[in-house]
Order: structure tokens, then C-alpha cells, then sequence
């Protein structure tokens, strides 16, 4: 058919632009604006996230103290082994 990739169809009428990607900043303003959005964003995030993270934590700690409780061995039983 003599066509090749990226050439199989003609649209008229529609101008696309686009910059290239050696063309571009991808770190602009990372300090002056990204850090600061980053700190924002935290602090919105952490009321909603840190009360969760705070309870598993407890009950965490909670189930190793009672598991190791439950798991331990008695004394008395081995009184009388020689």
C-alpha cells in the first residue's frame, strides 16, 4: 500500500502543536513552588491519614503483647521434670 506508520490517515483542518521533550523544564520551580505544595499538601493529607496509622499502631502493639502473653510458658508445669 506503500503507507507506513504514523502516515495511515490524513486529517485536514486540525493544527496540532507539541514541544519536544529535549525542549522542556521538567524541574522548574521545583524549589520555589514544589517544595512549599509539598508541605500543604502534607499537612491537609495528615489529619485525615494520621489518626488511622495511629490506631493500627496501638492495636499493634496491642496484639504482640497478647500474643507473646498467651504463647509463653509456664513455669510450674516443668516443676517436677528431671
Amino acid at each position: 500500500m506503500g503507507r507506513h506508520w504514523g502516515s495511515i490517515a490524513r486529517i485536514t483542518g486540525i493544527t496540532t502543536f507539541r514541544l519536544s521533550p529535549y525542549e522542556q523544564k521538567p524541574f522548574v520551580g521545583l524549589v520555589k513552588d514544589g517544595f512549599p505544595n509539598l508541605l500543604r499538601r502534607f499537612r491537609e493529607q495528615a489529619i485525615r491519614v494520621l489518626p488511622c496509622f495511629l490506631a493500627a499502631d496501638i492495636i499493634m502493639k496491642w496484639a504482640t503483647r497478647a500474643n507473646f502473653l498467651m504463647h509463653r510458658k509456664d513455669p510450674n508445669d516443668y516443676v517436677n521434670d528431671v
